[in-house]
């Protein structure tokens, strides 16, 4: 008996590892979260047992906790009674998938687990927009980002809200996940804090699959990108790198 939290990767059931897919194709029960798309979850067998675990936008932090504590239950009741238990999670387990506690949970339990890595949105989706994160004499860094904050201008305490002074002073690129509902509040942190208001930025709504959509913009621009969740938010000058023919037209 054995718990496999495994990576899904950003959405195109291409991008999922042989490993991943050869796990959907035997597990007893999978519990899934709320992205990982509908051709991902074709793969898993006919007979298996499909939970639907995902949180949903807009939970607040003490029900997003106890949401979490249930998942922790399912995965120890069917850790204990099946074969092979997937635990699918969109992207990569241990990129704010809360991979770590989830196994901290087995561990308690005695359950043995493995992990199955998988691409992450944060450089998946950017590749599939044709957005290099680095590129010689633009940005000799990435830095992935939770953007998913009650208020983003708040200091931010160690582990917690991400330091938006900080990363306005990083250079390199940023991909910020997680982020539209607080794109206004990013934006202006950035910019206040000396990033400049021209600044690149390209949002990519539900990269990799064929429903992808990509507008470009600049930091100043970006709390009027009407698009929905879930979107990658690229901040950098390898923005404007990306192919022309990428980009979603307006109107």
């Amino acid at each position: 008996m054995t718990v496999y939290l495994v990576g899904a990767g950003p959405g195109d059931p291409g991008l999922l590892t042989l490993r991943g897919a050869e796990l959907l194709r035997s597990a007893d029960v999978v519990l899934h979260d709320r992205l990982v798309t509908p051709d991902v979850l074709a793969l898993v067998r006919s007979g298996a047992r499909c939970i639907d675990v995902g949180k949903r936008p807009g939970t607040d932090t003490p029900g997003a906790d106890r949401r979490q504590q249930e998942i922790g239950r399912l995965l120890v009741e069917h850790g204990r009674t099946s074969a092979v238990v997937v635990r699918l999670k969109g992207g990569d387990p241990f990129v704010f998938g809360r991979g770590a506690e989830e196994i901290e949970t087995l561990e308690e339990a005695g359950i043995p687990w493995r992990i199955v890595p998988g691409v992450t949105s944060a450089l998946g989706v950017l590749g599939a927009a044709g957005i290099p994160a680095t590129h010689r004499g633009l940005a000799s860094s990435v830095t992935v980002v939770n953007g998913h904050s009650p208020d983003p201008c708040n200091a931010p305490g160690p582990g917690q809200e991400p330091n938006w002074e900080a990363l306005a002073h990083t250079g390199g690129t940023l991909a910020i996940l997680m982020g539209m509902a607080s794109r206004t509040a990013i934006a202006a942190a950035l910019v206040d804090a000396g990033r400049a208001a021209d600044t690149p930025v390209a949002v990519i709504q539900d990269g990799t699959t064929p429903a992808q959509r990509m507008v470009r913009t600049t930091l100043a621009g970006l709390p009027d990108v009407d698009l929905g969740a879930p979107a990658v938010i690229v901040v950098g000058p390898v923005v404007d790198l990306a192919p022309r023919d990428r980009e979603t037209p307006e109107g």
